[in-house]
């Protein structure tokens, strides 16, 4: 299987420790030769031209959510999206909340701080990256702080899911972006997505990302 897009993505990332947890061969292709030009297997995988995208054989998906639902459906064990109903409906919620409101988040500060300079070599703006950071994340990580598990533990069930997969995809941008930690107010969470982001299906893309991330930035 052929996973197409950056593991600095939190959408990547989900897709890259989701198969990892279920021992999936794949291969991980950039999305095309240089940024902001995507090639032809990747335009043939993902018509919107957003990453991930997958080549699965003959078979050709996008959207991170639609792939690991097909893994979930092509390789069940190991699960991680349960069968039992609330179990499953907590797990997609975690999901949803940690793709539509932390990575958006996120994003803002990674897209202005790292992406436009780095990448672009374009001015970033940083008033939009201090204010995701100030006054967007706190309260996101507040809600965390009354759900997370102790360090080693997890969200659903007892045992590893995609609900602790994606939050800890998005939450490993600020780590990258060496985000301030509060420890006495989200302790918690911290321990929490350390523990997780310390796992064989994440800890190698994270080495990756940091080394490309110290080239870059020298």
């Amino acid at each position: 299987m052929i996973v197409y897009g950056s593991s600095l993505s939190p959408y990547v990332r989900k897709v890259l420790a989701f198969a990892g947890e279920k021992g999936i061969e794949f291969e991980l292709k950039p999305t095309g030769n240089a940024p902001g030009q995507p090639g032809e297997e990747f335009l043939a995988a993902s018509p919107l031209r957003k990453m991930p995208a997958i080549r699965d054989g003959d078979f050709t998906l996008a959207d991170s959510s639609a792939i690991v639902h097909y893994l979930e459906a092509k390789h069940p064990d190991p699960s991680l999206i349960p069968s039992e109903p609330r179990d499953c409906g907590r797990t997609i919620w975690f999901e949803e909340f940690a793709d539509t409101v932390l990575t958006a988040c996120g994003a803002k500060m990674f897209y202005n701080r790292v992406i436009l300079p780095r990448f672009f070599g374009q001015q970033g703006d940083p008033e939009a990256a201090d204010n995701a950071e100030r006054q967007e994340l706190p309260p996101l990580l507040d809600y965390l702080e009354t759900v997370v598990p102790d360090a080693g533990g997890f969200l659903v069930g007892g045992r590893i899911t995609l609900a602790d997969i994606a939050v800890a995809s998005s939450l490993a941008t600020l780590a990258q972006l060496r985000c301030d930690r509060d420890a006495a107010r989200h302790g918690r969470v911290y321990a929490y997505v350390d523990s997780i982001l310390a796992r064989p299906s994440f800890a190698p893309w994270l080495e990756r990302d940091e080394a490309l991330l110290t080239k870059e930035a020298a």
